[in-house]
């Protein structure tokens, strides 16, 4: 008798979290995350999902393998995420406070000189320690746009003429239902529907 196979292999593109910098003077932020094949496709997907509206002054791109996270309660359970390993040098330090935001999940804080990914959860526990989650990755993760002005303008500029208008903006097709009953013009319910 032939065994069914246990599963196909993942055949998607690797996942890379996104962060946005909405100003010069602005924290970058996580916005979600995109699959791609490589770090340029990254950058160029997260912009086409996450720069459709102004503003935007930077993308970054990290591969989700090379990223730590961790929360209070896990690290009470699993210690050993401290003890991550991972290159020595600089680390970027991201912090989620508040659940309140649903776009954002982390606001990245500052840097760390740390050993590895563990040491960096470590130092960003010391330094956060009232937070929600931490999340710390290598700088030799990131991918970013360029910061100069003729990249941040061919990049992000034509998102500025993509204006958001709330609903109210739009124009209302035929007239308001509470016009029609006044005038007494809206249709009564089938007697099938009343009993419904």
């Amino acid at each position: 008798m032939t065994q069914p196979q246990s599963s196909s292999p993942d055949t998607q593109w690797p996942r890379w979290e996104v962060f946005k910098q909405d100003a010069p003077n602005r924290p970058h932020q996580a916005v979600g995350s995109v699959h791609a094949g490589d770090p340029q496709h990254a950058l160029l997907t997260a912009r086409n999902v996450f720069v459709r509206r102004p503003a935007a002054v930077s993308l970054w791109c990290v591969r989700e393998d090379d990223i730590l996270t961790a929360t209070p309660e896990e690290l009470t359970t699993n210690s050993a995420l401290l003890d991550t390993p991972g290159e020595a040098g600089t680390y970027h330090v991201g912090v989620k406070r508040t659940n309140k935001r649903s776009m954002t999940f982390v606001d990245l804080s500052g840097t760390v000189q740390a050993s590895g990914s563990g040491d960096a959860l470590r130092q960003a526990q010391s330094l956060h320690p009232d937070v929600l989650a931490w999340m710390v990755f290598p700088e030799t993760a990131v991918v970013r746009t360029d910061e100069d002005p003729g990249t941040v303008e061919s990049w992000f500029a034509p998102a500025k003429d993509k204006t958001y208008k709330q609903q109210q903006h739009y124009g209302v097709i035929g007239r308001h239902v509470g016009e029609l009953k006044r005038a007494g013009l809206m249709p009564g319910r089938a007697a099938s529907e009343e009993g419904a």
